[in-house]
Order: structure tokens, then C-alpha cells, then sequence
């Protein structure tokens, strides 16, 4: 296809200490073993006194470490981050119009769910492509809107709230699952917010965290839902907001063995500093991804604004002219080559794109990732990049 001198890059000798760079479940915080989950509450009930307890525990440390506002309310909820957006999607659109912010997969879901499941009259979508984010001067703050903050697949994110008016008719609702304990997040400009325990703090899946604020309570117990409401998206009966899912007491039954995993990511990230060790964690993460990427000459950022980029969900696409050549299916093919040969080295894995996202790699850069493993990696990306290169050329 391409007469180019034929590149020779050595196999690196080097190897990261723990290759886990998946996006989901992430990479288990450093020195982590089946041990930490010795003192689960196997077998006991999660309504028991010491489970509530443990329940409970999991939602005062996060309020702690994250620095929510008092007056907000956190809660425990079935089916991970997806379940908690669905919750307060279908809980609490409908009294007002809505814009929906979709530029990436998970986002594009959410706007997806609003025109043709909740099927709201008045929804309009502002779109921004992969690597992009959409401008917030658009929006219309008298209307309610629904925001990913950091596109877990796409690689960008929001830099900051201050589009977001302090003083707002609507409600904002903002998707943060792999944002939270990563990156400072505006809470005085948001009224929902929320995340899952696999992500930046590297928990087991299948839980995820809804946070309300005062505004979004006074809109659930005025207004109620306006259509049926299955049990585990409930979060009103006729007494008003059912408190107790706020202390621990979950809609549906956890895994007692999930909940001690949290409370050790909870007690890992206060031991390195809280917030603000997590946050200088991850944006290491990333400044070892920025300065190879500075001298690569195949792979590129996805989010091409360094204002707009992930610290966490790191997104590459690849510009070599060889990859660019090829129509996509065979780039998608070529990546997944480049992926499995990683993976094969026991050196990286699952560090291939999202299935709807340009081809490349995505290698997750949050608090329980080393820098020292990413620094380790890189060369690896190059030898499996030149590998490849090799049989299309």
C-alpha cells in the first residue's frame, strides 16, 4: 500500500506492574487484594443494624471526601450510574422543557431515552461530535437539562460550571460517573448528580450514587412524576421523599461484598490525600499520556482542546497516514489488532475504544492507576503500533 521505510522498534523490556487501563470496572486502588473484603457482611442482611451501618458508612464518606453542600441528600441505587440517571430521568422531566447535551455514547443514550422512551414534547438535543463538548452558551437555563460532565467515551469533558448560572429556572442533571472523586465538581450549579462505585475509586459494579439538592427535592415532592414509575426508579410515596434510601436503606438488595470493596476505595482515597490527592492522581495520569503523545507521530488525542480533555477516560485516536488510508472497517479491524497484541503481551488491557467511538485506544487514567504502570505502557503502545503497521504496509 504505502513504500515506507520499514520501522524497527524493539520489544520494550519493561513492563507495568499492574495492566489493568480499563474503563470499566477501572483499575483496583494500589496494593489491593481479596483480603481488603475480609470483613464483609457475607451472609448477614443488608437491613440488619450493621449492614445499614456499613450502608450508611459508604454515604458519609463519599459526602466527606467529595465536599457536598450541605443540604444536598446521597443515596444508594439499584443498576450502577445507569440506574441513577434513568431514576431522576424518568422521576423528575416532564413539568418543564428540556435540553439534553449528547456527545458521546453514554450522553447520546440519555438524549435517546428522553425523545423516544419518556417521548417529552418539548427536548431539544445539542450535539457536539467525539472529542468535542457542546457549548453551554447555547443552552436554555429556564429549561431543565441533562449533562454528561466527562464523556467517559470520547475522552472530554467540562472544564468548569461557570456557563451554568448560579441563579437557574431549571434543574441540572449531570451524569458524573467518571468524574467524581477525579475531578472538582461545580455543586452550587447542579441539582442531580451522579456516579458509580467501578469507576474512578475502582469498586465493583452494579451500585451507583444519586445526589439531589434541595431544588430537585422540592421538585420530586411538588411535582410528582407525571407517568407510572416502576419500584426501583421510586423515590416519593404519599408521605413525600422516602428518606431512608439517604442513610442506607436501599430500594433493592446489595452486595454486602460490593459495599465493603466501596468503604475500602473510600478509606484508600482518604489516606492520599482526599480530593485533592485524587484529583493531582489523575491529572499525573494524564500529563505521562500528554507528553508521549507530544512526540508520537501515530496517536493522537480525541479531544484535540487541552481545556476540554480527560483526566480520566484518555481517548486516542490514530493519524498515522498508513490507518488513515483505510476505509473504516479495515482502521477498526487494524485497531482491535493493535489492542489484542497489548493484551496478548499481558501488558495493557482492555484498552480498546468504546464500539461506537472513532477506533483507537482509550486507557483509563483515573486516581487508582499508577503513572509509573502508564509511563511503563507507552512504549508498548508503540511496539504494538509498529507491529501492526507492519502487515499493511
Amino acid at each position: 500500500m504505502f513504500s515506507l521505510p520499514e520501522i524497527q522498534i524493539e520489544k520494550p523490556s519493561a513492563r507495568p506492574l499492574n495492566p489493568c487501563f480499563s474503563s470499566g470496572p477501572c483499575a483496583k486502588r494500589p496494593g489491593w487484594s481479596v483480603a481488603a473484603l475480609s470483613s464483609a457482611l457475607v451472609g448477614r442482611s443488608h437491613r440488619s443494624k450493621e449492614g445499614r451501618a456499613r450502608l450508611n458508612e459508604v454515604i458519609t464518606r463519599s459526602r466527606d471526601i467529595l465536599g457536598m453542600p450541605a443540604g444536598w441528600r446521597l443515596g444508594i441505587v439499584p443498576a450502577s450510574d445507569t440506574g441513577a440517571v434513568e431514576m431522576v430521568l424518568w422521576s423528575l422531566l416532564g413539568p418543564r422543557p428540556v435540553d439534553v447535551l449528547a456527545f458521546e455514547s453514554f450522553s447520546a443514550t440519555w438524549a435517546n431515552d428522553i425523545i423516544a422512551q419518556l417521548q417529552l414534547p418539548d427536548a431539544r438535543v445539542l450535539k457536539a461530535g467525539y472529542g468535542e463538548v457542546p457549548d453551554l452558551a447555547e443552552v436554555d437555563w429556564s429549561r431543565d437539562v441533562v449533562l454528561t460532565w466527562n464523556g467517559t467515551t470520547s475522552g472530554a469533558r467540562f472544564a468548569d460550571g461557570d456557563a451554568i448560572p448560579a441563579e437557574r429556572e431549571g434543574l441540572v442533571i449531570c451524569d458524573a460517573t467518571s468524574a467524581a472523586f477525579a475531578m472538582d465538581l461545580p455543586w452550587d450549579r447542579l441539582d442531580v448528580v451522579t456516579w458509580s462505585w467501578q469507576k474512578v475509586l475502582g469498586g465493583e459494579a452494579a451500585h451507583g450514587m444519586l445526589a439531589l439538592s434541595p431544588r430537585a427535592v422540592e421538585r420530586l415532592t411538588s411535582q410528582p412524576a407525571p407517568r407510572p414509575l416502576p419500584k426501583i426508579f421510586r423515590l416519593t410515596n404519599k408521605n413525600g421523599l422516602i428518606e431512608g434510601i439517604f442513610r442506607g436503606d436501599t430500594i433493592n438488595t446489595p452486595s454486602m461484598l460490593c459495599v465493603e470493596d466501596a468503604l475500602d476505595g473510600l478509606r484508600w482515597a482518604e489516606q492520599v490525600g482526599g480530593l485533592k490527592g485524587l484529583i493531582a492522581r489523575s491529572r499525573a495520569n494524564l500529563a505521562v499520556i500528554e507528553a508521549w503523545e507530544a512526540r508520537s507521530d501515530w496517536a493522537s488525542f480525541l479531544a484535540t482542546s487541552p481545556r476540554h480533555r480527560s483526566s480520566t477516560a484518555i481517548c486516542l485516536r490514530i493519524v498515522a497516514p498508513w490507518f488513515t488510508a483505510l476505509d473504516h472497517e479495515t482502521q477498526t479491524k487494524a485497531a482491535r489488532e493493535i489492542v489484542a497484541l497489548l493484551a496478548a503481551e499481558g501488558v495493557a488491557m482492555d484498552v480498546g475504544s468504546y464500539r461506537d467511538a472513532p477506533p483507537g485506544l482509550r486507557l483509563w487514567g483515573g486516581a487508582t492507576v499508577e503513572s509509573s504502570d502508564l509511563a511503563a505502557v507507552v512504549p508498548w503502545l508503540d511496539w504494538a503500533h509498529a507491529q501492526v503497521r507492519a502487515t499493511y504496509i
